[in-house]
């Protein structure tokens, strides 16, 4: 039997979290993730946040990495000023997944942003953020959901060729892309709702959260590429 890809994926701490009898610090993740990778034929592996110098020996043992959604990019990451609708910073978080990207990049392993985590490629990549844009999380804690719209020959329209409705929640999104990157779909609206490195590394960040949903051809492009 073929080993399945061992996939990586990040998670954050969270203080006060509570199950049983117990309430107490702990590394979080929505259980779609590992869901939506196992559902993709991956091992899910969860990641806790972790010293950044500590990133590319994580990312040896990986097949493939994929950075989970979450707050917001602290503004100073992209040399912005905070907007008073930007949420609290995140440092510990954006230094570790920072750090993930970076040594999943130069190593070549596949990599899947999602939402906060696309948005992370490309501030890795020395791209910017527009800090606030309306539509997109319609009620506070409830995911909504419009059409994406490939952009063709790109890797995602080669994984998802028509216009789909995805599930979405975020109020933040790419403004000036990081180098080397090339918008693969948008909104109906303009928004660039995909990212990826048109090269020989498999690198793909998307704003909406598949994990919130039924297609699993993303996870699963990330998976083979893995394998």
């Amino acid at each position: 039997m073929t080993a399945r890809p061992l996939i990586g994926v990040s998670t954050y701490l969270e203080t006060g979290a509570r199950w049983g009898v117990w309430e107490l610090e702990a590394a979080l993740l929505p259980a779609g993730y590992p869901r939506l990778v196992q559902r993709a034929g991956g091992l899910a592996a969860l990641l806790p946040p972790d010293a950044p110098e500590r990133a590319a020996a994580t990312v040896a043992r990986l097949d493939g990495l994929v950075i989970a959604g979450g707050p917001d990019v602290e503004p100073v990451r992209y040399g912005a000023e905070r907007d008073p609708r930007t949420g609290p910073p995140a440092r510990a978080r954006d230094a570790w997944e920072l750090a993930l990207i970076e040594a999943a990049l130069a190593a070549r392993v596949p990599l899947l942003g999602i939402c906060r985590g696309m948005q992370l490629l490309n501030v890795a990549l020395g791209g910017t953020l527009v800090q606030h844009l309306d539509g997109h999380a319609e009620t506070v804690g409830v995911f909504g959901g419009h059409a994406v719209k490939p952009v063709p020959g790109t890797l995602y329209a080669s994984l998802v060729p028509e216009e789909t409705t995805v599930p979405t929640y975020h109020h933040q999104s790419v403004d000036r892309l990081g180098a080397g990157l090339a918008p693969s779909a948008h909104a109906a609206d303009g928004t660039v709702e995909a990212v990826e490195l048109p090269s020989d590394r498999w690198a793909l960040g998307v704003q909406w959260h598949p994990e919130m949903g039924e297609d699993v051809r993303v996870m699963r492009g990330l998976v083979e590429a893995a394998g």
